[in-house]
């Protein structure tokens, strides 16, 4: 009997031992993942030349405070470095849209 319990035991360790392979995540990791990609969407607003707000605008579900350091991260290493901004292709820039906006209003 004995040589069963230590048995089914050994089994259930392994079992849960490798939760981690099977993407269970907990509550840190789930909450590192979201920091890191609201710090992404903000890098890549700046990149793109996207004011913070409309970087919020566009992703609600993003952390603002995550979105804002990625955001203001960026501004720095392009100001360092002198990199310039890179608008979407093919999509008007948030000037363009402002002004086609007060065009058709007039």
């Amino acid at each position: 009997m004995r040589p069963a319990r230590l048995l089914i035991s050994l089994t259930a360790l392994a079992l849960l031992a490798g939760c981690d392979a099977l993407g269970i995540e907990t509550a840190s990791q789930v909450l590192a993942r979201k920091e890191a990609e609201g710090r992404a969407i903000g890098s890549a607003c700046r990149h793109a030349i996207r004011s913070i707000e409309s970087c919020f605008e566009s992703n609600p579900k993003a952390g603002k405070s995550a979105v804002f350091e990625g955001w203001k991260e960026m501004d720095q290493y392009m100001r360092e470095n002198s990199i310039v901004g890179m608008p979407r292709e093919g999509g008007e820039t948030p000037k363009d849209a402002a002004e086609g906006k007060s065009a058709e209003k007039s």
